[in-house]
């Protein structure tokens, strides 16, 4: 059993049961060994890739985004540019680097990152250097308009899980089994205002609820928009899709707290409820896919393709395909915007 799974375990026994979501914060965030405290998780030393680490070209249209987004609103003097989980600092180096193309952008620029990895925050720092503001939360983000992008960074966030049994909702609880856990149900069911089919998985994210919420009370405050970029489903469906993964493949959830990543798949629908509750305008959600090739991939590609050749052209190109295509990422992945009313709707996003 790892360190954190025999305090957990601990934890257990003098207490009871514990909900996956608490489950999930102490694996991923437990102050001395929190998966995410501990260690850079990307690349192939590590356990996942994410797209801004695939290819330069996401991180870069995301910059002509920010940019087009800052013209819409007016071309403030002095905005922030926000990156909630902003990783090794990929994609905000692509993507500031693509904003040069409208030097009155990055001079503007107020560079905020939300990080509470201190090995990932170190990663920033080398990748960006000075001028960036770190942050572990919103609430201390300084005020007035915002572009926020959140790259992977929901998906991380903890959920709840109910399962139904005898037309009842009960929640799933981590409890002990031998010298490991197991999944059980808490001994009382609990409403969730949806019918009870005999052996679903319902899946509840507060947390990421209050944070959407929260992102849109301030955008609807002081102005702005939202770039949400992540795996997930645009209704709201029965579904167990927590998962775990360790040195690129697949692991039992329960099994490697702290040495594993765990994460969910982002249900959009509520998301975007729950920017609405906040005040923000969130129009229609779109695949990766759809949004890459409307911030011109295929363009983008072309031009940086012809500048390569042999295996280094072929691994472009692959890298390319994973980002957009329908059976790798480009369908799995979802793209929501949200924006501060009275301001038009990012392009390429159509009215709310």
């Amino acid at each position: 059993m790892t360190p954190l799974g025999q305090i957990i375990r601990e934890m257990i026994m003098s207490d009871g049961p514990m909900g996956l979501d608490r489950f999930m914060t102490l694996a991923l965030g437990h102050p001395h060994h929190g998966y995410y405290i501990t260690r850079d998780p990307l690349g192939r030393a590590g356990d996942f890739t994410t797209a801004p680490e695939i290819s330069q070209v996401f991180g870069e249209l995301i910059g002509i985004w920010a940019v087009a987004q800052w013209q819409a609103m007016g071309e403030p003097a002095s905005f922030l540019l926000v990156e909630m989980g902003p990783g090794r600092g990929t994609l905000m180096a692509d993507l500031l680097r693509a904003a040069q193309v409208r030097p009155r952008f990055g001079a503007a620029a107020r560079l905020h990152l939300i990080e509470t990895s201190p090995v990932l925050r170190a990663a920033q720092a080398e990748r960006l250097g000075p001028g960036a503001t770190w942050h572990f939360n919103l609430e201390s983000l300084p005020a007035g308009p915002a572009l926020i992008v959140a790259n992977e960074f929901f998906d991380a966030l903890p959920i709840r899980q109910f399962e139904a049994r005898g037309g009842h909702w009960f929640e799933r609880l981590v409890g002990l089994a031998g010298e490991g856990f197991r999944l059980g149900l808490s001994p009382r069911p609990v409403r969730l205002g949806v019918p009870a089919e005999e052996g679903a998985v319902m899946e509840t994210a507060p947390e990421r609820e209050a944070v959407a919420e929260a992102l849109g009370h301030r955008l609807a405050a002081q102005g702005g928009a939202a770039l949400i970029i992540d795996y997930g489903h645009g209704q709201t469906a029965p579904g167990d899709t927590l998962q775990a993964m360790r040195a690129h493949g697949f692991a039992a959830v329960l099994a490697h707290p702290g040495e594993a990543d765990i994460t969910a798949h982002v249900d959009f629908e509520q998301l975007g409820h729950a920017f609405r509750r906040g005040g923000a305008m969130v129009p229609a959600l779109m695949t990766q896919g759809d949004f890459l090739a409307a911030m011109g991939l295929a363009q983008r590609v072309e031009k940086l393709a012809g500048q390569l050749a042999g295996a280094d052209r072929e691994n472009f190109l692959i890298g390319a395909k994973r980002l957009a295509e329908a059976g790798q990422m480009g369908s799995l992945f979802k793209v929501m915007t949200a924006h501060a009313p009275g301001e038009p709707a990012p392009y390429p996003f159509g009215a709310p």
